[in-house]
């Protein structure tokens, strides 16, 4: 039973992003109650890929130890042509890592899903109804009020907020009557998981199969768990693979499957969907509920998550009194074209890989290897995630919409952490010198102490810094870098880690946390 019939947040959907989202609120002391339609994780993968700004979320919800147990480094893709040549290349990012993980990577969803649940479990603000189903809800000026059909949670539960996270035929989206942007991308695709007991027999290599008979991919996930993604043909349906021998038939045209077991097979429409809107008043759509993107880029999972870090903080400052309640209406403009950009790169690959004509697949080929031999073709992955382009940001700064890099810092003991570990989950500003944090205007300190914000000195040697400050030293030269790079001493950085905006000298940087304050809707009082 609920220790609580009111909540701060209530959440529809206890898949992934649900459960991250979950996780962040509890870190930032919300009352959260969620409700999952299932009994319990569903036992089968769906998303395989991870990347490096999700792999940070899951590091602060107190998780990286498990994820850096439970990850495989993404070996890269090589795109091959008709012939069977190499046409387009994805290379994995080099070391030192932007983000302090490794930029992509595969991992296993359930055992995944089973470690956010655990973590959650620890907190006594949240409360968790499985074989709970929300049928309805209203909302009111003060809060919304759910109807729920379970035989654990109440009948009706009330929160301040709900957050739809359930799933692309969301109840709460078709509630709303919130109608979905078809974005031109739909086909039916057959998604294998086996286990091999022949680790070595494949290459460690993504392929996409750019091949007119028969698209396809291959993915190595962790230890022995492979995948592959088949197009369906003109004619076929689920129904053409319902059982084992149909399924290894058609994934023998990929590889030879005498040493697989199948794990699961479903068969997907690979859809690119946008909700016209993503907040109703006090109502708010996530992940799947928000969005749907074909899986050629491997950030369906990950835009969810963006999405639960971006109005995790938000939310917090809201029901905190820390910030005006139109912050929240800065998700959607943060969030939709960030993820309408990926919806349309993914379905510019899916297209790539997909083409079914033999003569455009040629063309296809031969403008692409052109592009590879001539240096010409981005290879690299992470450059098609785009930085925040609007919102809480001040856009005429440098570094504005990025993501603050993540060092590896010295400790005092002699070893080392991430950076995140060793900072508030809140605002920061960072700089590589002490002096532009010791002399902030009164106004800004104000302000400053309002959103119970950081300063942190990341410098290449120690600095001995008040206790105000917190002093680090960098093992690579990632901060130091990124500053000097655009010119700029101090960076402004959100709770997310999205950068506000940077400064060239203390003037910039006081007139930049006084723009922050009018974006937030906060003027401290002077005492």
């Amino acid at each position: 039973m609920a220790r609580n019939l009111t909540y701060d947040v209530a959440i529809v959907g206890y898949g992934p992003v649900g459960a991250v989202f979950a996780n962040l609120l509890s870190v930032y002391g919300l009352r959260v109650a969620v409700f999952e339609q299932a009994a319990a994780v569903y036992d089968k993968p769906r998303a395989i890929t991870i990347d490096h700004e999700v792999l940070r979320v899951f590091q602060a919800c107190g998780l990286a130890a498990f994820m850096e147990g439970h990850i495989a480094p993404h070996p890269g893709t090589h795109y091959l042509g008709i012939e069977g040549e190499v046409i387009k290349i994805f290379d994995p990012m080099p070391p030192p890592y932007p983000l302090g993980w490794v930029p992509t990577a595969t991992f296993v969803q359930p055992d995944t899903e089973k470690a956010l649940r655990d973590r959650l479990a620890q907190y006594a603000s949240a409360d968790v109804f499985l074989s709970a189903r929300m049928t309805s809800f209203a909302q009111d000026a003060e809060g919304v009020t759910l109807s729920v059909a379970s035989d654990s949670a109440p009948p009706t539960i009330r929160a301040t907020y709900l957050v739809a996270c359930d799933g692309a035929n969301s109840l709460a989206r078709k509630q709303l009557g919130i109608a979905l942007d078809d974005l031109a991308f739909d086909e039916q695709w057959m998604v294998v998981d086996a286990w091999t007991n022949d680790q070595a027999k494949r290459p460690n290599k993504c392929f996409q199969y750019c091949r007119p008979s028969r698209p396809g991919t291959y993915l190595p996930g962790p230890g022995a768990l492979r995948r592959w993604e088949i197009k369906l043909l003109a004619g076929e349906g689920p129904q053409d693979f319902a059982d084992d021998g149909s399924i290894l038939k058609v994934l023998g045209e990929f590889t030879d499957t005498n040493d697989l077991t199948l794990w699961r097979s479903a068969v997907y429409r690979f859809h690119a969907l946008l909700a016209r809107e993503w907040r109703r008043d006090r109502v708010l759509l996530m992940g799947d509920a928000a969005h749907q993107m074909p899986p050629f880029l491997g950030q369906g999972f990950a835009a969810g998550v963006r999405d639960a870090v971006n109005l995790a903080w938000k939310l917090a400052m809201v029901l905190r009194g820390q910030a005006s309640s139109d912050l929240l209406d800065t998700y959607e403009v943060e969030r939709k074209p960030h993820v309408g950009t990926i919806v349309q790169t993914a379905k510019d690959f899916g297209t790539i890989i997909g083409e079914l004509d033999v003569a455009a697949a040629q063309a296809r080929d031969c403008r692409l290897r052109k592009e590879l031999q001539a240096g010409t073709a981005e290879t690299v992955r992470q450059k098609f995630i785009p930085n925040l382009e609007a919102g809480v940001i001040a856009r005429a700064t440098p570094l504005a919409g990025e993501l603050l890099v993540q060092p590896f810092v010295r400790l005092r003991d002699g070893g080392s952490g991430r950076l995140d570990d060793l900072l508030k989950r809140g605002f920061v500003i960072a700089a590589t010198e002490l002096a532009p944090l010791e002399q902030l205007s009164e106004k800004s300190e104000r302000l400053w102490r309002h959103l119970d914000g950081d300063k942190a000195v990341i410098a290449r040697k120690p600095v001995a810094a008040s206790g105000a400050v917190k002093s680090f030293v960098e093992t690579d030269d990632l901060f130091a870098g990124w500053l000097t790079a655009r010119g700029v001493i101090a960076v402004v950085v959100r709770p997310d880690r999205y950068a506000f905006g940077a400064a060239r000298n203390v003037d910039e940087l006081n007139t930049l946390i006084a723009e922050l304050g009018t974006m937030l809707g906060v003027a401290p009082a002077e005492k």
